[in-house]
């Protein structure tokens, strides 16, 4: 690896984790993170989980196992462009969605009003719930024992939680920090009101740089949109000039993927231009600088802001609000209140959790259980343990 900007998470001086290990011969504590995470049972449920379009509905459609490697790849990219740790960087990024439950948005949606009672769902609070305690595999420890830098990153990817007087933020403002992250936070300190290492922040810009343009691809492959309503967006058609002033006419299928080539590029190009541009100006010596800056040092220009948000109107407009999407969406959430209302009912039912729910000491803990286990689940999973609770089947049948 090339040697670290000052700013960047150094492994040698990692702030640890919280049960303390002895290190290991062939990998440091960051290898460690991410090897752990790819070989975590939460990790391999993605590849059948929803991104945009039910996973089963088509081989080619991204997955959200598949957009968590995209985000992988372009995050290490920006890291290295920029001197940062590419290890952290990527376990962050393979461990960002971990929390979602089946059929992706609209799934959290539903189980986040089915669990109003018992504090709600929020997938970010549910990635870190995961990776602290259900993925339960070592024998010293519950969940996967990751650097603070790692958890850190995980759950303040999008910025600072709360303000220094413990006031919750922006997405949280309202209501207020979800029950997974007040928990954790009682056994180990986040500093939830300090940015993330940059390791994170360029985590959660990949984030944004993956779904916005291969949503673009996964909508024109399903025939939501075409490209002369994709010269609708600005951003689009310039790259869209690009590719025919090189290449001349093409078929629609190539003239799609070089643009979304030359969108990926051009803002992977935007961030390095305009972090450089803020670290310059602010000059951090170190990680703790990064954590005390009054905002994020990795950033979109405000040119590129404006651009990507244009895009996400029209995304919103044509593919996320497309009738047959609403439609299967709705259907999808159907599903969700219902599993989660009938193992919220019929906690013996989870097999695979049985121990740990019975050992439960209130209400709130076994709802938040149920919650849990639909969360755990696969679309094809979910729809399967559907079908058998409909038909009556699922009494003492293994789920």
């Amino acid at each position: 690896m090339a040697e670290l900007a000052p700013y960047a998470a150094h492994a040698e001086t990692s702030l640890g984790r919280l049960h303390p290990e002895a290190p290991c011969p062939t990998r440091d504590v960051y290898q460690r993170d991410r090897d752990r995470l790819v070989h975590s049972t939460a990790f391999r449920r993605l590849m059948h989980k929803t991104q945009v379009f039910i996973c089963h509905e088509g081989d080619h459609y991204r997955t959200r196992l598949t957009h968590t490697l995209e985000v992988a790849q372009i995050a290490r990219t920006l890291a290295r462009a920029l001197g940062l740790n590419e290890d952290l960087t990527e376990a962050i990024a393979l461990a960002h969605d971990l929390g979602h439950p089946p059929f992706g948005h609209a799934g959290e949606d539903a189980l986040n009003e089915a669990m109003a009672a018992v504090g709600g769902f929020d997938h970010n609070a549910q990635s870190l719930r995961i990776v602290t305690l259900l993925e339960h595999r070592y024998a010293a420890f519950r969940g996967m024992n990751l650097t603070f830098e790692t958890l850190e990153g995980i759950v303040k990817h999008n910025g600072p939680l709360v303000a220094a007087d413990g006031r919750p933020l922006a997405r949280y403002a309202e209501t207020g920090l979800p029950l997974a992250i007040r928990a954790y936070a009682r056994e180990q300190d986040l500093r939830l009101h300090t940015q993330a290492p940059l390791e994170g922040q360029i985590a959660a810009l990949a984030d944004d740089i993956a779904y916005n343009n291969h949503d673009i691809d996964d909508g024109f492959r399903a025939g939501y949109i075409t490209v002369r309503e994709m010269e609708e967006v600005p951003l689009v058609a310039r790259m869209l000039a690009e590719v025919r002033a090189r290449h001349g006419d093409l078929a629609d299928a190539p003239l799609v993927y070089e643009m979304n080539r030359r969108m990926v590029a051009a803002m992977v190009q935007d961030v390095l231009a305009e972090t450089r541009a803020r670290i310059a100006a602010d000059a951090p010596a170190s990680i703790d600088d990064v954590r005390s800056a009054p905002e994020p040092l990795a950033r979109f220009s405000d040119g590129m802001a404006a651009s990507i948000a244009d895009l996400r109107r029209f995304l919103f407009a044509r593919v996320y609000k497309h009738r047959d999407i609403v439609k299967k969406m709705t259907d999808a959430q159907a599903i969700l209140r219902e599993l989660y209302d009938y193992f919220a009912a019929n906690p013996a039912e989870m097999h695979r959790e049985a121990a740990r729910v019975a050992s439960l000491s209130d209400d709130t803990a076994r709802l938040r259980a149920a919650g849990d286990f639909v969360a755990g689940m696969t679309d094809m999973f979910a729809i399967k343990a559907y079908a058998a609770i409909r038909s009556g089947l699922a009494k003492g049948a293994p789920l």
